[in-house]
């Protein structure tokens, strides 16, 4: 009786000390967990820094200059979303593949790096107002008058064989237009620049780069083929942070900040932009 006893009393104490010890780890573990969770937007005025995450492969938008610096429209977006956050800006250069995943995995802050919507990504990432345009469409010199679809009858434009603005085109053209198809974006920009064509079909990032450099034929947008303009990107459940990015996007859009930036990298304003 007395070994029983005693054999109920150690387990009995057992019992209390693995009781105790859960007690503990638990404790701990609350412990660790603060009280209140940091959101984005806390962090970053904390810190007195977002990191953003912008293109430094894609003309205009984003690219590097002779100073080896980045710059394009989305290096000079994520200045501003910076400057009127009142924080330093840290730029961190991602590309098109891994551009979301610094976002999930909290290496970046925001991503500004011509990033389109579509209900793929809307999944996995959040998407504040449009900055700025993404488009496809029809350039030519200043001087050269186009108005409307019609004024292409009897010009030769230049475009790439297969591209989506060689789809739009054929939508639109009329018979008489030379349109004269390149096997790729080099060749049609060259046979533009050449003279070979007076009018060039194409991207706004290609045609963007393409003005840039060759500032001398004074080229100009002159008719949208497609639109499919560019979002800030952010991960999701960061709402204070969104709520603050929409609300600068929608003043720069009111003071002509966007329009500006737009022009200078674009060649064209950004005009009427979804929210």
């Amino acid at each position: 009786m007395t070994a029983v006893k005693r054999s109920s009393s150690s387990l009995s104490v057992l019992a209390r000390r693995r009781v105790l010890g859960l007690a503990a780890a638990v404790g701990m573990a609350c412990a660790m967990v603060p009280a209140h969770a940091q959101n984005a937007l806390e962090g970053i005025q904390k810190a007195k820094a977002i990191k953003i995450a912008i293109p430094t492969d894609f003309p205009p938008y984003g690219f590097v200059g002779t100073d080896l610096k980045p710059q394009g429209l989305d290096i000079d977006m994520a200045r501003l979303i910076a400057a009127k956050l009142g924080v330093e800006v840290d730029l961190v250069t991602v590309t098109s593949a891994n551009r979301i995943a610094y976002l999930q995995t909290r290496k970046a802050d925001l991503v500004i790096s011509s990033l389109g919507k579509n209900p793929e990504r809307e999944k996995v990432i959040a998407f504040s107002a449009a900055y700025a345009p993404f488009y496809q469409a029809v350039f030519a010199a200043k001087s050269l008058p186009i108005k409307g679809w019609n004024d292409l009858a009897g010009k030769s434009v230049a475009v790439t064989r297969g591209a989506i603005e060689d789809q739009e085109l054929s939508k639109v053209a009329p018979a008489s237009a030379d349109v004269k198809r390149f096997e790729d974006n080099n060749a049609t920009i060259a046979a533009f620049v050449a003279g070979q064509t007076q009018v060039l079909a194409t991207s706004a990032s290609v045609a963007g780069n393409m003005m840039q450099k060759n500032p001398q034929l004074q080229a100009e947008y002159k008719l949208l083929l497609k639109d499919s303009p560019c979002y800030i990107g952010l991960a999701k459940g960061e709402d204070a942070l969104l709520a603050k990015v929409n609300e600068i996007i929608e003043g720069a859009k009111k003071s002509g900040e966007l329009d500006a930036i737009a022009k200078k990298w674009l060649g064209r304003p950004a005009g009427d932009l979804p929210g």
